[in-house]
Order: C-alpha cells, then sequence, then structure tokens
C-alpha cells in the first residue's frame, strides 16, 4: 500500500486556501459570528476615524504652533541685525563691510538657537564692497526653493517660510522650516536672509502620540470584541436552540419542544414556540385527515361519475346526429346538450388528473421526442381553429431538433393548452411559437400580441379555476384548469413554466425543460420576457406557414 507523506508546508498551505471559505461560512450560518464581525468592523471604522483625526488635530497643532514660535524667534533676529546694519558706519571699506556681514550672521545664530543661515545678494549688478554669498552644511541653496526666492526677492517688509526636510547623517531626512526675509547692507543693498530649524523633536513627539493613541484604540477594539462576544454568546445560545427545533419542526419532527428555564423574554419565546408547535402539530394532523378524505372523495366521485356520464354522452352524441330531424327549439337544446356534456367530460378529466397530483400518483412515460416537431403537429392539428378566430400561427425553431426524454403526451397537453389559450386571446392577430435548446435545456415559446393581463392577474393566472376576466366569454371551452395542469407536467418533467403578460402588448408563456433528469440549471433558452420588440401590430401581417424539416428517427 503507498504512503502518502503530507508536509507541514502543505498543510499550511491547505489551511491558507480553504479559511476564505470558512469565513464566509460562518458569516452565513452564525448570527453571533455576524454580528461581532460587524461591532468589531464599527466599532474599529469609529475609532479609526476618531484616531485620525485627534492625530491630525495634534499634529496639525504642534506643527502650527512651534511654526509661529520660530517665525516670532526669526523676524527678532532679523529685526535685531538689521537694527545692527542700520547704525554701522562702513565709509565704503571692504573689510569693515566684511566684518559687519559676520558680525550680523553671529548675531543671528545666537538669538536664533539655528546655524542653518544663507544669505544672497537680490541685485545682480557687479559691485567691489559687496560681501559673497553665503550658505552653510545644514542650508544649502538648492533646498531653498525658487517660489520662496521670487516672494522674498518680491517685498522687503514681509516674512515667508516653507516645510522642507533636511538630511541628516544616515541618509535619513527630518522635518523642519525655511523662512526668508530681506535685511539691506549699508552702501551694498538688499539680501535674501534664509534661516532653517528643524522639528525633530515636535516631530518624536508627535510619534509617542500617535503610537499612544493607536495602542489605545486597538485596546479598545479588542475589549469590546471580547465583551460583545460575552454578551452575545448569552443571547444567541437560546436563539440556536429555537432555530435548531425549527428546523426539526420544519423538517417533519413535531414531537420537538424547547425547554423553557426562568421567567424572562427567552422563556416566554419557548413556552410561545411550544404552544405553536402544539397548535401546528394538531392542525396538521387535522389536515392530513381531510385531505386524505377531499382526494378520496374527488377521486370516488369522478370515478363515480364517469360510467353515468358515458350514457349521458352516448344518447347526447345520437341525439346531437339527429338534430336536424328535430325543430328548431329541440335541435338547438340537443347541440347545447352535446356541447355542455363534451365539456363536462374534459372537466372530469381534469379533475382526475388533479387528484393525482395532489395524490402523487402521477408516473412519466418518456420517449426521445423532438421538441420542434411535437409542436409542428400540434400547430398542424389546431390549425383548423386558428383559421376560425383568424390567427396566423408562426413557427420558429432555431434549436430543439435532437430528441430530449420526456413524456410526449403531457408536452403535447401543455403546447395544446398554451396555443389555445393564445388562440382564444390573441384578436385574430399572428401568434409565434419558437422552439429553442442549449447543452443543458429544450424550450418552447407561445408569444401572442392580444390585450395581455396586469402583472397582478399574471401571477395568478396558474391558479385553478381562476380568469382574468370573467365577463369576457370563452370561444373555445376549457374549465379552469388548464394552465394549472399544465403547471405541474412541467414541474414533473423537472422544468418551469413561466409567463410573461403586459396590457396592450399581449402574453408570452415559456415551458423549458432539462435534457436531462436533473434540476435545471441558468436561463432558459428562450427569454421570458420577450423586451421591446417594437413591432406595431397592423405591420406584423399575414406570411405562409414555415415547413420544417422533420429530423429522421436516428437522428440524435
Amino acid at each position: 500500500m503507498p504512503i502518502r507523506t503530507v508536509t507541514t508546508a502543505t498543510v499550511a498551505t491547505r489551511g491558507l486556501r480553504s479559511w476564505p471559505r470558512r469565513i464566509s461560512r460562518a458569516w452565513r450560518r452564525s448570527l453571533r459570528f455576524r454580528t461581532v464581525a460587524v461591532t468589531l468592523g464599527a466599532t474599529a471604522l469609529t475609532i479609526t476615524v476618531a484616531l485620525v483625526w485627534m492625530s491630525l488635530a495634534i499634529q496639525n497643532d504642534i506643527f502650527d504652533s512651534r511654526t509661529s514660535q520660530l517665525l516670532a524667534e526669526a523676524q527678532r533676529a532679523t529685526l535685531s541685525a538689521q537694527s545692527t546694519l542700520d547704525a554701522a558706519e562702513v565709509g565704503g571699506d571692504v573689510v569693515a563691510i566684511d566684518n559687519l556681514m559676520e558680525s550680523v550672521r553671529t548675531s543671528i545664530q545666537r538669538q536664533s538657537s539655528t546655524e542653518r543661515i544663507a544669505a544672497f545678494r537680490i541685485s545682480s549688478d557687479p559691485s567691489p564692497i559687496a560681501p559673497q554669498d553665503f550658505d552653510s552644511a545644514g542650508l544649502p541653496a538648492d533646498l531653498i526653493s525658487e517660489q520662496l526666492r521670487e516672494q522674498v526677492q518680491s517685498d522687503a517688509e514681509l516674512q515667508w517660510w516653507q516645510p522642507v526636510g533636511f538630511t541628516v547623517s544616515g541618509g535619513g531626512e527630518e522635518p523642519g522650516i525655511v523662512v526668508g526675509q530681506q535685511i539691506i547692507l549699508p552702501e551694498v543693498g538688499a539680501y535674501e536672509l534664509y534661516l532653517g530649524y528643524d522639528l525633530s523633536s515636535e516631530a518624536q513627539t508627535l510619534r509617542f502620540v500617535q503610537i499612544t493613541l493607536w495602542i489605545v484604540g486597538v485596546g479598545l477594539v479588542i475589549l469590546i470584541g471580547a465583551i460583545s462576544w460575552i454578551v452575545l454568546r448569552s443571547v444567541t445560545e437560546p436563539i440556536a436552540q429555537a432555530a435548531e427545533s425549527s428546523s426539526r419542526l420544519a423538517a417533519g419532527d413535531l414531537a420537538v419542544r424547547l425547554q423553557v428555564r426562568g421567567e424572562d423574554e427567552f422563556a416566554t419565546l419557548g413556552r410561545s414556540f411550544n404552544a405553536m408547535a402544539d397548535s401546528i402539530e394538531a392542525q396538521i394532523k387535522e389536515l392530513a385527515e381531510l385531505s386524505q378524505v377531499q382526494q378520496r372523495f374527488v377521486s370516488d366521485v369522478s370515478h363515480e361519475l364517469r360510467t353515468p356520464l358515458t350514457t349521458i354522452r352516448l344518447a347526447s352524441d345520437m341525439l346531437n346526429d339527429r338534430r336536424d330531424e328535430f325543430d328548431p327549439v329541440a335541435g338547438r337544446a340537443a347541440e347545447l346538450l352535446h356541447d355542455q356534456v363534451h365539456r363536462f367530460e374534459v372537466l372530469l378529466t381534469d379533475l382526475l388528473e388533479i387528484s393525482r397530483y395532489d395524490a402523487g400518483s402521477v408516473q412519466l412515460e418518456n420517449e426521445p421526442t423532438s421538441m420542434t416537431q411535437l409542436a409542428e403537429d400540434v400547430i398542424t392539428s389546431m390549425a383548423q381553429l386558428a383559421e376560425q378566430h383568424g390567427s396566423d400561427v408562426r413557427l420558429v425553431a432555431p434549436g430543439g431538433y435532437s430528441p430530449v426524454e420526456m413524456d410526449p403526451r403531457r408536452v403535447r397537453r401543455i403546447v395544446r393548452n398554451l396555443l389555445g389559450n393564445a388562440i382564444e386571446h390573441g384578436e385574430g392577430r399572428p401568434i409565434v411559437v419558437t422552439v429553442d435548446s442549449d447543452a443543458h435545456a429544450v424550450a418552447l415559446g407561445v408569444r401572442d400580441y392580444g390585450l395581455g393581463m396586469r402583472p397582478e392577474d399574471a401571477e395568478r393566472v396558474f391558479d385553478r379555476f381562476w380568469r382574468a376576466d370573467p365577463s369576457r366569454k370563452r370561444t373555445i371551452g376549457g374549465t379552469g384548469l388548464g394552465l394549472s395542469i399544465a403547471l405541474g407536467d412541467a414541474r414533473l418533467h423537472g422544468g418551469t413554466l413561466a409567463v410573461w403578460s403586459e396590457l396592450g402588448r399581449g402574453t408570452n408563456f415559456v415551458l423549458t425543460i432539462p435534457r436531462r433528469s436533473e434540476p435545471l440549471a441558468g436561463h432558459s433558452p428562450i427569454a421570458v420576457d420577450p423586451g421591446d420588440d417594437g413591432v406595431p401590430f397592423d405591420d406584423l401581417g399575414l406570411t405562409q406557414p414555415i415547413s420544417l424539416p422533420r429530423p429522421s428517427k436516428g437522428a440524435s
């Protein structure tokens, strides 16, 4: 026997692949997990928003206050330097001017507590006594942006600044600001003076505050999640027991009951559930007995009526065949008697079929059948009826030629019923019968362009003995059970029978049957809603019948 080796990495990989499925399953099935997840999510979102807002507020406050302090410090140092320059007398001496500039630089460093100082002469005119521009290692000239220099050069009275990042040893950066203002050097002119201040201490303070806030936030989320789990566990356990008992009750275990403890709301729920279960058990037993009596009654009455009905039908046929020998009143009575006896026979047959469905004793007699050929046969058999009503029945069959396992008698009854309704309610307009198929199912649609129905009427169209317009006279006959039986036949095949209808646009019935004995998967090959076909009734006209090739019996 071969030995299969499973490594730890393989187990870990399978675990990583299966955890989304486990979470999804827990989300669908566990109220406790879903509630805790939503609570944690909402709490985490709220705390995150609050922490971000607090962090930004603290950051702005620290930055604004420190910036204001540094700007005031730079302003004082610049004014002091400018006072020194204004009081100096250099007499055009280059050495004196250089010494004056150096003394000003030293004074600014002392008063502004920064060694990042740079100065640049504004005028480009050559001057033999003008000191050279200077900068420092901490504030190189390329760190000062052109926009800041233009602002400083534009106004001698205003103070300008911008945030920058100072390079530190190790390749990193620390936040800071550069403050710029003009100073006037005697007998030389204006210079741009820039002071750089780092904000590393403020950044460290801000990082400490942010870390503290996030630690507190994460702790709050964990604490709230633990509290929610403990509280929900005490609440959801009785609910889970009630859900399990309800499932068992729905599955047919009528003896299931909840244990009642205490006098709280869950105890009240348990007592109410037990009372409901007792009532349901009693009613189900009563309804089961009544259903059996009703089914037996309908079946017995239907069977008992068949013998006298056969005698009456034979007598009515004989009278109807000889109605020309009677006077007009008696002849008309014989004709009406014949029609009503035929309708009564159809009603009795439908009632027997309904009773078989209710009793669950219907069996299919499947055989390979082409839906297209079956539809063509039904259309041919009802051609005379369609001609009497002035309706042109068209068959459009893109697919559905290959045989499918079905009960041809029952499917033919469905198609006859749908086509008969379309002829009766089609107002003499063309009727389109469509057959199509795919790899999973075969479908047949019957589309008429008659008056149509309201949505609330279309929802009840498969109810027994229901008519959309009771005052409308039936020209074909019918018992009011045809569509109900058709729906039962479709479901018996594992298929569906759907309807679309709209006032003024007509009605569309679609029958879908699976190719295999399994539930339908996906959509029907024919859309129930025909969409905006946009074809005016008057433009439909009449066409010649479509002749379709019949597949051979051996075709697949």
